[in-house]
């Protein structure tokens, strides 16, 4: 499945150590093969303004975000405004967020980080990182998310899917997420950082799996140091993929238009059956 990857020089020799110019010349090549495999790639939780795609990414904690789009939209038909939120009983917000897990700590969080919109900023949601960390459950992860898709402002989004692809790739070896998005913003452009997330997070929910990554279906195999670590097997592979990758559903109930175009497929509502 390899494409433009597999001309000229790929992954770095084993044992060898790799020049930090070769590294961001393969780090930059891997986001250009990325790119083209995945156009359309965009934040998988449904929102329509900050306020939602804040709450949804808090909510997105140790759950799927497939499992944050099936509850957010009750959610947010009781609750439209922060305001709305910061005064809701904390039991009837709990019992519409119980199928996300940890309920009471999200419930706690997303009172909480409406009550200081309320508080702090009008009702508004902040566009600047140090204002989004000092609310309730925010973390630069959060805030990332928030500023790179909602206002426009780049940022690097370290979840465990980036963590994992980049010590793969052997983009840096820090395992702490601050240092992890240092070392990763350095290899690339500012204007890169946002859009570069969504690939790599991509990837990894799709293709680079954590306990069997698809090596036998992956377009960047030629340029993973980590290859063999999963199946090599095409056909094997191929079968592992998941989302429209593999022909399933994707996370979202409302995609855009070019994730249905290149063969994806909305995500069913809560209680429906996802095919993955």
């Amino acid at each position: 499945m390899p494409g433009k990857a597999a001309e000229g020089r790929g992954r770095p020799a084993a044992g060898k150590p790799e020049s930090q110019t070769a590294l961001v010349r393969r780090a930059r090549r891997i986001n250009r093969e990325l790119a083209e495999v995945y156009p359309y790639a965009h934040p998988e939780l449904d929102f329509e303004n900050p306020f939602q795609l804040l709450v949804a990414t808090v909510l997105s904690a140790q759950t799927t975000d497939l499992r944050v789009n099936q509850t957010t939209p009750t959610l947010f038909a009781k609750y439209t405004t922060p305001e709305d939120l910061a005064a809701a009983n904390p039991e009837e917000v709990e019992e519409i967020l119980r199928p996300c897990g940890f309920f009471r700590a999200k419930t706690k969080s997303v009172t909480g980080l409406s009550k200081g919109l309320v508080e702090e900023f009008g009702g508004e949601v902040p566009g600047r990182l140090e204002d989004l960390v000092k609310l309730p459950g925010v973390g630069r992860k959060t805030a990332f998310v928030v500023l790179g898709n909602a206002f426009g402002r780049p940022g690097i989004t370290v979840d465990t899917h980036f963590q994992r692809l980049v010590r793969r790739w052997r983009w840096t070896a820090e395992t702490d997420p601050d240092k992890i998005e240092a070392a990763v913003g350095a290899l690339f452009p500012k204007s890169d950082w946002t859009d570069l997330s969504h690939h790599v997070i991509w990837h990894g929910r799709r293709i680079c799996h954590a306990r069997k990554p698809a090596c036998g279906a992956c377009p960047i195999a030629p340029l993973c140091p980590a290859y063999g670590e999963g199946e090599t097997d095409p056909e094997k592979a191929r079968k592992l993929l998941k989302y429209e990758k593999g022909g399933f559903p994707g996370q979202r109930l409302n995609p855009p238009q070019a994730y249905l175009d290149a063969g994806g497929r909305p995500a069913p509502p809560l209680g429906g059956v996802s095919g993955t």
